[in-house]
């Protein structure tokens, strides 16, 4: 006389103990995948320097870093790139708003760069950078 015992069970790939992972027999049926993101393309590099340099202008205005020169060091950049950074920073509240707006990329060459926003940057007149932008956006 034999017995059959019938179980359902798949195998999982679990973290581990020192950040590595290990197979494991989980009880139960594979669960389903993810479903794949909502919004297809990668976010333009402009809108994550814009969203960075929001972060550490409000880490060093509450304190948390003393300066430009010692977050550069823990971000692992040179001085003068954190400058180039923290002037978008600079930047008119509208065209901030925009640059952390813009749509996705699904392929190609996004219309800004950084090294576009330069020169609107080094504007002090908020009503100046709004006319270069204008000009930028109608180009791009």
């Amino acid at each position: 006389m034999s017995v059959v015992v019938e179980r359902t069970f798949h195998l999982a790939n679990l973290a581990g103990h020192r950040g590595g992972y290990r197979r494991s027999i989980c009880r139960g049926a594979e669960p389903s995948p993810p479903s794949p993101l909502t919004v297809p393309g990668r976010v333009p590099r402009v809108a994550k320097l814009m969203a960075l340099a929001i972060r550490c202008d409000h880490l060093i205005r509450t304190g948390a870093v003393p300066d430009a020169t010692a977050l550069a060091r823990l971000a692992h950049v040179t001085q003068p790139r954190m400058t180039q950074i923290l002037n978008l920073t600079l930047l008119a509240p509208n065209i901030q708003e925009a640059l952390l707006f813009l749509s996705p990329l699904e392929h190609g060459k996004p219309k800004y760069s950084e090294k576009k926003l330069r020169h609107i940057c080094a504007e002090p007149s908020w009503v100046t950078q709004r006319r270069y932008w204008s000009k930028l956006a109608s180009v791009a």
